[in-house]
């Protein structure tokens, strides 16, 4: 690509997979430029990490697998077939498994939280608000053209990593949790 701009997009639309030219303010692009600002967040918290942090391969592999969910979001489901990226059928378990790792380390939690607490737990807590939008954003166009299940489920799964995650942060820098109220569900017996 030899400059960046087009020009095509002046009119209000953009091209989706497959050459249709959408209104820049469909819920296909809406949803997809949440789930852009959502992989950006990752790259912010990703930048207050060391390099070598445990976290780094993890948050990228979520990075990757943002994008292949953005390219398949962009594509109708009429023609999702030559689309030629897919999610990798694992991440909803990665997920599931990264969270039940750290809440080992750090015990359930039966409270509302206030987000904040360090940078880098805030920015965590920032990307966990941004992908419950993203997922609103996908339900909404899923209902007009349906998309995988899994990839919903991933998403789903993915805002529970972000909190798990600010609260494994507050944890490992012995800041403590500031809590709201406790969760009235789990007080019904």
């Amino acid at each position: 690509m030899k400059r960046i701009y087009t020009r095509t997009g002046d009119d209000g639309t953009t091209g989706i997979h497959g050459g249709e030219r959408v209104p820049k303010d469909d819920i296909r692009i809406e949803a997809n430029g949440t789930l852009d600002e959502l992989n950006t967040q990752i790259g912010i918290v990703r930048s207050m990490l060391k390099a070598d942090d445990r976290w780094q391969d993890g948050l990228y592999r979520i990075q990757c697998e943002l994008m292949a969910v953005m390219s398949l979001v962009a594509t109708p489901s009429a023609r999702r077939d030559s689309n030629p990226n897919s999610l990798d059928a694992g991440m909803e378990q990665f997920c599931e498994d990264w969270m039940d790792s750290l809440t080992q380390q750090i015990g359930e939690h039966e409270h509302f939280l206030i987000p904040g607490g360090t940078p880098l737990a805030a920015q965590l807590q920032m990307a966990r608000t941004v992908c419950r939008r993203a997922e609103r954003r996908l339900w909404t166009l899923h209902r007009e053209d349906p998309l995988p299940l899994e990839l919903l489920r991933f998403v789903n799964r993915l805002s529970d990593l972000f909190f798990i995650l600010a609260r494994f942060e507050l944890d490992r820098q012995g800041w403590p949790e500031e809590k709201w109220k406790a969760f009235s569900y789990k007080n019904k017996k």
